[in-house]
């Protein structure tokens, strides 16, 4: 049994989330990488040091430079036969093609695997994180999409050998053309060990500003309800939730947020939830370990306050 997994990576670096997904395929067998894109030599020698992989295979061209599903799925398919597992992370590019290869091998995709329970056992969230469901497949090929939040990364310290693999007739309906970035250099919320949330009640995206403050001095991401997003007070990359980022972190600190299901759906991983709100009976409060009641407008600046007193500084 070999396995494939899809490498994630961003402006030539490496995300995290790629160990996290090696560490979930190695439970299946020899993992290969497949690094996708232009311009991506140091993304592999970066990949190739993930304990764990037996080989990274890289594919150049300029139709693969932004990993559109239409350029990829036709490499993917090329390379099926030689593995019984392809897996992706379940983020954008994961979730675009996967489904799409699924369609051309004629095979069921597993998607949001948060356990590997044997080659073909997963389980997976339903019912919005409230239900575990046991997936059982017999066939002959698994195409997967895995929550990274739900795996420790793969050590690293490996020299995998790094082999090319041809890029040819990967002709692409869409064109990339441009990215919009949220620039900053925080942690990436989806492997964040801390995360510092805001909910819609800031009432602006001034005031929004003080979620950020604690961030910077947690060295935290910084995560958003879809209500704030949608108010404008955050950018689209920082939503949590069961339609945005899902998260696993060591500690997550939800500011103002009331706790609709959705975006609980988003941090069930967390390792401790600290709430930080108005009301006592917000479900946020309710599922917290800890609790801070009061008006986030002065108990967050006492708080940034105190933790610069005590030194906790990034």
């Amino acid at each position: 049994m070999a396995v494939l997994v899809l490498a994630e990576h961003d402006l030539g670096v490496l995300s995290p989330t790629t160990a996290r997904i090696v560490s979930a395929a190695a439970e299946l067998g020899p993992v290969d990488v497949l690094v996708a894109g232009e311009g991506i030599d140091q993304v592999a020698l970066a990949a190739a040091t993930i304990a764990g992989i037996a080989r990274v295979r890289v594919a150049q061209d300029p139709a693969l430079q932004g990993l559109t599903a239409e350029a990829l799925t036709p490499l993917l398919e090329r390379l099926a036969p030689e593995y019984t597992h392809i897996i992706a992370a379940a983020a954008s590019v994961g979730r675009d093609v996967i489904p799409r290869l699924a369609a051309r091998l004629d095979l069921m995709p597993v998607t949001d695997v948060v356990a590997i329970l044997g080659p073909s056992r997963f389980e997976r969230p339903i019912y919005a994180g409230n239900a575990v469901e046991t997936v059982s497949s017999n066939q002959p090929r698994h195409l997967l999409t895995v929550r990274a939040s739900a795996f420790r990364p793969a050590a690293l310290g490996n020299e995998a050998p790094i082999e090319a693999v041809q890029a040819i007739d990967l002709v692409s309906v869409a064109r990339f053309i441009a990215a919009h970035r949220t620039e900053g250099n925080l942690p990436d919320l989806s492997t964040a060990q801390i995360v510092v949330g805001g909910g819609v009640s800031f009432g602006s995206a001034e005031k929004f500003a003080l979620v950020g403050q604690l961030a910077h001095q947690l060295g935290a991401a910084i995560g958003a309800t879809r209500a704030a997003v949608d108010a404008g007070y955050a950018p689209n990359d920082w939503q949590v939730g069961q339609t945005g980022k899902i998260i696993a972190p060591d500690l997550y600190i939800g500011i103002g947020i009331s706790g609709a299901l959705q975006h609980l759906a988003g941090i069930q991983g967390a390792k401790k939830i600290v709430a930080i709100n108005s009301d006592p009976e917000a479900p946020l409060v309710k599922l917290a370990d800890y609790a801070l009641i009061g008006d986030h407008f002065e108990i967050v600046p006492t708080l940034i306050a105190e933790l610069d007193r005590l030194g906790v500084k990034r």
